[in-house]
């Protein structure tokens, strides 16, 4: 958008002394050519009436006039010259030039005053001895004016004024110009780099809302499939041991088989039901930035009314139960409605937590603990050592290690404990608390 000082200086702008470009070079040079020899005009008669080597006043006039070349880096230096030789009545041009340049630079105003003032009263009063000179001298009878009187003053202050006046007024104005201009050179500079700051922020939030959602879609993808097809592993495997022996018994656990796969697909169909209603366009419309943090905000409400809620707990654990798993339910205290994303979460803990049993401790008894408290609840799945008889079924279930980080990562997500471990029986114990308003419902609803 801009160029900044460094980027010009890059760019070979500023290799030209003072000067920031090369055409100011070019005309600071014209205008000190042309001074110089104005000077060294004004300066024949000047060593004229000063009775002096007519060579020296020119040469003094060209040194006089080359000032201007300096008026950009010490315009001080160029109003003084001018002042000085005033008297001789040279350089013109140079006082014309020379206070346009210092009004215009950043020399303090006070001293740009007190120059001004010098050159102004140096003006005036070489101004009014001229006049009374001509005047003195004219060849004239009886003059009419009287240079003692009131008119050469009066004219003096008016040609004074009208040289001095318009170049210290002009320059006034282009100095402010120039310091507005920088001031707005300098704003656009800063809001393109607080654009840049916002336009990383805003790249920055986007990944890893992308990466939130993949966290959470492999979690809900986790617990669906692992439970799910756990379960249908444990029926697959009673079906194998009992097909023989008990007909009626392996069509059962067939039917099973099939209707866990049947809710299996049905979840799975959901969840990608979904992803495929929030997919973006493909030339989507620009959305303020502020649009996107309430769009998230009612995604993530919306996500967490959907999923199972813990009244469907004692159809999880006679899922297990008809896999031949011992589960017994235990809720304890009032049960009560709790926000959606609470239910969901303690739902997929009790669910995740079985589905490790069917995989480490098949044929084991599980006691699972459900409490009802004022501002949270509990959930406690624990289960006993696993048997070591022969007649238990060995289904080989994989295990990928990520069961207990989920857990622990949707426990923690909305300000929940959770811990795990083996118990001093050689069983295992998963314990959850959640607090019913969780920081996720807070930020919801001070949003709305």
């Amino acid at each position: 958008m801009t160029t900044t000082g460094a980027e010009r200086d890059a760019d070979g702008v500023g290799n030209w002394w003072w000067w920031g470009r090369r055409r100011g070079a070019v005309l600071d040079g014209g205008l000190a050519l042309v001074s110089a020899v104005e000077c060294a005009l004004e300066g024949v008669g000047s060593a004229e009436q000063a009775s002096l080597p007519v060579p020296l006043g020119v040469l003094f006039g060209l040194a006089v006039g080359s000032v201007l070349l300096v008026r950009r880096r010490w315009p001080i230096v160029v109003v003084l010259v001018s002042i000085a030789v005033t008297p001789a009545e040279m350089g013109f041009l140079m006082g014309i030039v020379g206070l346009y340049s210092l009004a215009a630079s950043e020399v303090p105003r006070r001293i740009t005053a007190l120059l001004a003032g010098m050159s102004t009263l140096a003006v005036f009063v070489v101004t009014v001895v001229r006049m009374r000179q001509d005047i003195a001298h004219a060849d004239v009878g009886e003059p009419d004016i009287d240079p003692s009187g009131w008119y050469v003053p009066v004219v003096a202050v008016f040609m004074t004024l009208g040289l001095n006046a318009p170049p210290l007024l002009f320059g006034l104005y282009i100095g402010a110009r120039r310091r507005l201009m920088e001031s707005l050179r300098e704003r656009a500079d800063s809001l393109e780099q607080e654009l840049s700051l916002l336009a990383d922020r805003a790249e920055q939030r986007a990944q890893w809302a992308r990466q939130e959602e993949r966290t959470r879609i492999a979690r809900e993808m986790h617990d669906v499939v692992a439970h799910r097809v756990s379960l249908m592993v444990v029926h697959a495997a009673a079906l194998q041991a009992v097909a023989l022996k008990d007909p009626q018994k392996a069509v059962k656990n067939a039917a099973l088989v099939g209707d866990m796969g049947r809710q299996a697909l049905t979840e799975l169909r959901e969840m990608l039901g979904v992803l495929r209603e929030d997919a973006v366009p493909a030339a989507p419309a620009p959305v303020p930035l502020a649009a996107v943090g309430r769009a998230a905000a009612a995604a993530a409400e919306a996500a967490a009314d959907d999923g199972p809620c813990l009244d469907a707990l004692e159809d999880l654990c006679e899922q297990s139960r008809l896999a031949g798993a011992v589960v017994e339910l235990v809720v304890l205290g009032d049960a009560r409605a709790h926000p959606p994303e609470v239910e969901r979460t303690a739902y997929r803990v009790v669910q995740e937590a079985l589905t490790n049993v069917h995989k480490h401790a098949a044929g084991a008894e599980v006691v699972v603990r459900l409490a009802h408290r004022d501002g949270e609840v509990a959930m406690q799945v624990e289960n006993g050592p696993c048997p070591t008889d022969a007649g238990a079924a060995d289904v080989r279930l994989p295990s990928g290690g990520n069961g207990l980080v989920g857990m622990r990562e949707r426990v923690l997500r909305l300000g929940g404990v959770f811990v795990a471990g083996a118990t001093d029986a050689g069983g295992f114990r998963v314990s959850a608390v959640l607090p019913t308003v969780t920081p996720l419902s807070g930020g919801a609803a001070a949003l709305r």
